[in-house]
C-alpha cells in the first residue's frame, strides 16, 4: 500500500489498522524488553519488572534485555518479596548506560515505600475519574521522587517540565491494554485504554512525521497531546494500539 500517495485520514486509518494489527503479535516480544515480564504471574512481580524493564528501555534492545537480565538476577523469583525486605545501600553493582546502583538504590527504596502503602497501581492512580495520563504520571512521580538522589531524578521523566516520558507512557500501555494478543499485560484496571498515549521515540516520531500525523518538530509532551488527538479519531477506545504500527514502520522497515 503506497499510503503517501493517498494521505487521505481514512486511507491513514486502514493502514495503521493493518499495521497495528500485523505487529502487535507475540513473534513481536522475542527481542523485546517485555519479554522479560512474561517470565513471571504474580501481578506484584509483573509490575515491577515491566517498571524496571521500561526505565531500562534506552538503548539497543540486545544491550536492554541484557541488563535486565542483570537485573533479574538481583532481584530474583519473587521480585516483589526482595523490595519488601530490601534494606539502604543493599543492591549490588548495577550499570545500565547512566543508570547505576546510586539509581537503582533509590528505585529499590521508592518501590518499598510504595507498597509499603499499596502497590503500584494505587501510586498511578488519581482521585479524579478519567484523569489524563499527564495526571497518572504525576501522581506517581509525587510518591517516588521524594526517595530518589537528585542525580536520579533524570531516570524518572516530567511531563510537567515537557518530557514526553517515553519510557513511562509505555510502561503503561504495557499494564493497561489487554494481553489478549500475548503482548501488552492488561493487569491494571485503574487506568482506561482511551488514556494512553503513544511512547514517542525516534521511531514513532519519525513516522509520524512522514505520515502527516504531527506537526511538531520535537518529540515533547505537547508533540504526545498532538499525535494522540489524531489517533483518537481513528479509534477512541485503543488509540495506543498504533503504537505497534508506528514502532514497526520505523524501526522494522525502515518505512
Amino acid at each position: 500500500m503506497d499510503i503517501l500517495s493517498n494521505p487521505s485520514k481514512q486511507a491513514l486509518k486502514e493502514f495503521l489498522d493493518f499495521k497495528a494489527q500485523q505487529y502487535e503479535q507475540p513473534a513481536f516480544i522475542a527481542t523485546d524488553p517485555i519479554s522479560l515480564v512474561h517470565q513471571f504471574t504474580k501481578k506484584e512481580d509483573v509490575e515491577i519488572i515491566a517498571f524496571f524493564m521500561a526505565i531500562l528501555a534506552w538503548g539497543n534492545r540486545q544491550s536492554i534485555i541484557k541488563s535486565g537480565e542483570k537485573l533479574l538476577a538481583i532481584l530474583g523469583q519473587e521480585p516483589h518479596q526482595y523490595i519488601l525486605n530490601y534494606q539502604d545501600g543493599d543492591c549490588p553493582k548495577f550499570v545500565h548506560r547512566t543508570f547505576n546502583r546510586v539509581d537503582l538504590n533509590g528505585f529499590l527504596l521508592g518501590l518499598k515505600a510504595i507498597y509499603e502503602q499499596g502497590d503500584l497501581e494505587q501510586a498511578f492512580s488519581t482521585e479524579t475519574p478519567n484523569s489524563s495520563l499527564f495526571a497518572h504520571i504525576c501522581a506517581f512521580r509525587s510518591q517516588f521522587i521524594p526517595y530518589l538522589e537528585t542525580r536520579t531524578l533524570k531516570h524518572v521523566a516530567d511531563p510537567a517540565r515537557g518530557s514526553a516520558a517515553k519510557r513511562l507512557v509505555m510502561f503503561l500501555r504495557w499494564m493497561v491494554r489487554s494481553n489478549a494478543k500475548g503482548v501488552d499485560l492488561g493487569i491494571w484496571t485503574t487506568i482506561d485504554t482511551a488514556q494512553l498515549m503513544i511512547p514517542l521515540d525516534v521511531h514513532t516520531g519519525n513516522i509520524a512525521r512522514k505520515l502527516g500525523l504531527i506537526n511538531r518538530s520535537q518529540n515533547d509532551w505537547k508533540t504526545n497531546e498532538e499525535l494522540i488527538g489524531i489517533l483518537q479519531e481513528f479509534d477512541p477506545i485503543d488509540p495506543a494500539k498504533y503504537d505497534f504500527a508506528l514502532f514497526g514502520l520505523g524501526a522494522f522497515e525502515k518505512f
